[in-house]
């Protein structure tokens, strides 16, 4: 495993790490038992960062992470990084108490990196110091509960460099990849803070998957002249690590294909690597996905549960699948999904009441009440409600039995 440096802590990280935000599952809850396999086998290879937060797994990603690090022969082979929750510090006193859940869900007397999470913008970054997050951090620190500080942002690139200035920061994590160069806090927040001898650790290198999984066609075409054939992942993760500037490429690993590709990813890829051709050809994939992209929705989620039940990283995934991969297949998921073709509830774009919660958590700062309006306009017709039609009552003849064919069973 290649390692970089953490320049204010000399620490040596993997230069891939495991993100504990979308670890294998299944029914909705971890799957402990492969996800333990998974990480056992990350930490094999060399692997030896793994990122956690308060509200990963709807709480569990901590907890579940606590019990495999009981193993002190594991813990004492790996750095581990959580994240304290502004949205739920309503006083000072809610800090002290939310890293003691944390300590006690990670059955840890000190966490290794503790950051500050997802500040979303300046308001929420000022309304975090006047509660005293600095002296709180020190405090943490001075009496060993926490040994290294950062900070995660979503931020654009203005306030990300107030923050940078406000505190001698060991690390931060920002979201960045080949469609995020110049969003958030993009190439130039990267740089700065990597001047001043912050560590980068990058989120979201795939875009939650966007980037992997369905491949449009005008997109795949592209990544298929080139002269040196890889994965649609593997180039879109070594355009980060060819970047001297970044630390560590977190991943959110939950298949054991695509963890051995991104260890291997991780082991071939120095800095400055990629040669001319290779650059151009992701600038020319990254303006086609520009072109086909609707709504910049990575579906991590942070939007939901919504008051009025619209799944809206699904809506705006049917919505975005549409314009690359075509209509009938994405209107026909949206129904089963959304629709509750499938006999679950309804989770529709139309039943947005315009309450605008979502967008104060966005990180992507999508306008999801607009965005939603034109979901609902493109599914919510009459065709949709055919087709919803057509869905249940195939669902429900084969329900009963009356088709069997093996032609149909997939």
């Amino acid at each position: 495993m290649k390692y970089r440096v953490v320049p204010k802590t000399g620490d040596k990280v993997s230069a891939i790490g495991f993100g504990c935000m979308r670890l294998a599952s299944r029914l909705g809850r971890i799957d402990e038992k492969k996800a333990e396999e998974q990480i056992r086998y990350a930490i094999k290879q060399g692997v030896n960062y793994f990122d956690t937060a308060y509200p990963y797994h709807n709480g569990e990603s901590e907890r579940f992470l606590g019990k495999v690090f009981k193993d002190r022969a594991l813990r004492d082979k790996v750095k581990i990084a959580t994240k304290l929750p502004p949205w739920l510090v309503k006083k000072r006193e809610d800090m002290y108490s939310l890293l003691k859940e944390q300590l006690d869900k990670l059955q840890l007397g000190s966490i290794d990196y503790y950051l500050v999470h997802g500040i979303m913008d300046q308001e929420t970054w000022n309304r975090m110091k006047s509660l005293g997050v600095l002296e709180f951090l020190d405090d943490a620190k001075k009496t060993g509960y926490i040994k290294h500080i950062g900070f995660s942002a979503h931020c654009d690139v203005k306030a990300f460099k107030n923050i940078v200035d406000d505190y001698d920061w060991d690390m931060c994590q920002i979201q960045y990849n080949i469609l995020d160069e110049n969003n958030q806090a993009g190439t130039e927040g990267l740089k700065y803070a990597a001047e001043r001898d912050i560590a980068v650790f990058i989120m979201e290198p795939l875009r939650g998957g966007s980037l992997s999984n369905k491949v449009p066609k005008e997109v795949k075409k592209l990544w298929d002249s080139a002269k040196i054939k890889r994965n649609p992942a593997e180039w879109a993760l070594k355009w980060i690590w060819d970047h001297e500037e970044v630390t560590c490429v977190l991943s959110g690993m939950n298949n054991e294909e695509h963890i051995r590709e991104n260890i291997d990813g991780a082991n071939t890829t120095e800095p400055n690597s990629l040669v001319k051709e290779e650059i151009e050809l992701i600038q020319k994939v990254r303006d086609k996905y520009k072109e086909l992209t609707k709504v910049p929705c990575t579906g991590c989620a942070y939007c939901m549960p919504c008051p009025a039940g619209v799944n809206i990283p699904e809506c705006f995934s049917k919505y975005n699948d549409k314009y690359m991969f075509g209509s009938f297949n994405a209107r026909a998921f949206y129904e089963i999904g959304m629709g509750s073709a499938n006999g679950g509830k309804p989770a529709r774009a139309s039943q947005c009441v315009n309450c605008g919660k979502c967008e104060k958590h966005c990180p992507q700062h999508i306008e999801i009440r607009k965005e939603l309006k034109k979901v609902s306009s493109e599914f919510d017709d009459v065709t949709g409600k055919v087709l919803n039609w057509v869905i249940r009552r195939t669902m429900n003849r084969r329900k009963g039995g009356i088709v069997n064919h093996t032609s149909d069973i997939r």
